[in-house]
Parts: structure tokens; C-alpha cells; sequence
């Protein structure tokens, strides 16, 4: 298929124009390669860091909810609500920006805190493991949150990228090459045609 050439003047001045352009988008062709192959390399880890944290979350959450379980058996449901109701925060989160290839995504830091004492009235001891367990799973979900995110945009990024590199490699580029060759050959063709005539004068003056 014929590809289709830039509407402009075959001349000179247009020619070298238009070297200079597409020498410029070779080199922006190149420069988006590499940053494709970088997404490339930085999703397969995400992914990776990805199905490691579901799996250990699959797990923490069979913990859990068997030690949550264990508890609502050893107390009342009454009990076990008034005494979460009065326990404070047991970690701190932190939201920071972090950017990869000039991808923004949130990174999440959660600080956890001493556990708060309780009385031992109407408690048990499988309280303090469910409180354990149940910070570890909230790290583990932060976490994942985390590289979710940052995943899902370097996967937007990279199709975007590759969208780029396509529009350059089998759109923009063969559109100035196909225009430079179509300049050059007019450019020699006006020549040749030039010279053709200034042989035919030279030879009609010799005639004369």
C-alpha cells in the first residue's frame, strides 16, 4: 500500500526541513522504545510483587478471621464491641507521591503502634492475637493497594507509549520518508530537465 506523502512544495528548502524533522522523530522513535521496554520490565515486577502479596493475604486473612472467630466465641459480641470501642488507633498511614518514568502513584506507609493495654475483665487472650493479625492484614492491604495502583497506571502508560511508537514506526515516519523520496526525485527530475534544455540551446547556438 502506497504510503501517503505530506502535503508540501518539492523544493529544496522543504527537503532539508524535513530531514531535519525526521531525523528528530528517529531519535524520539528510539527514546520512546527504550521507555517502552523500561514499562515493559517495571510491570512484570509490579506483577510479580502483585501475585506475592495476594497470596500472603490469602493466608493472613485465613489467620485472621479464624483468631476474629475464636474471639467472638470466648466473648460476647456486646463485650468484644465496647472493648474495640475504647482502644485507639494502633498504627499511623502516611500517603507520599512516588513516580516512576514520570508515572505518579501514592505510596502508602503504615507505622504500627504499641498495642493499647485492656483490662482483663470480660476479655481473652485471643483478643490481643486478633488485634495481631488483623494489623498485619491491613499492612498486607495497603500494601497491595499500593502496587495496584502503580501497576495499573504503568499498564495505561505502556499502552499509551505503544501507541506512540506504533502512530511513528507505521504512520508518521514512513509519511516523511515516502515525502523526502517523492522531493528527491522531483527535485532530480527538474534537473535532468534543466540540463536536457540547456543542451538543446547549446546545441542550437552552435547550429547558428
Amino acid at each position: 500500500m502506497a504510503q501517503t506523502r505530506l502535503k508540501v512544495p518539492p523544493t529544496k528548502s522543504t527537503l532539508l526541513i524535513l530531514k531535519r524533522k525526521l531525523a528528530f522523530l528517529e531519535q524520539g522513535h528510539g527514546l520512546l522504545e527504550r521507555k517502552k521496554e523500561l514499562l515493559t520490565r517495571l510491570v512484570y515486577e509490579r506483577l510479580k510483587q502483585y501475585r506475592q502479596l495476594r497470596e500472603q493475604l490469602h493466608e493472613h486473612f485465613k489467620q485472621a478471621y479464624h483468631w476474629l472467630s475464636l474471639t467472638q466465641m470466648r466473648m460476647s459480641d456486646q463485650s468484644l464491641q465496647q472493648t474495640a470501642l475504647g482502644l485507639s488507633k494502633p498504627f499511623d498511614i502516611n500517603v507520599l507521591p512516588r513516580s516512576s518514568l514520570g508515572i505518579h502513584y501514592p505510596a502508602v506507609n503504615i507505622n504500627p503502634l504499641p498495642l493499647q493495654p485492656i483490662g482483663l475483665m470480660g476479655t481473652d487472650s485471643s483478643f490481643d492475637e486478633t488485634r495481631h493479625h488483623l494489623i498485619n492484614l491491613v499492612h498486607l492491604l495497603a500494601q497491595l493497594g499500593e502496587v495496584e495502583t502503580a501497576l495499573w497506571r504503568l499498564l495505561e502508560e505502556q499502552r499509551k507509549t505503544q501507541k506512540r511508537v506504533n502512530a511513528l514506526k507505521y504512520n508518521i515516519i514512513p509519511s516523511y520518508s515516502a515525502t523526502i523520496h517523492f522531493i528527491k526525485s522531483t527535485l532530480e527530475e527538474d534537473e535532468r530537465n534543466t540540463l536536457f534544455q540547456i543542451k538543446i540551446l547549446k546545441q542550437r547556438s552552435e547550429v547558428q
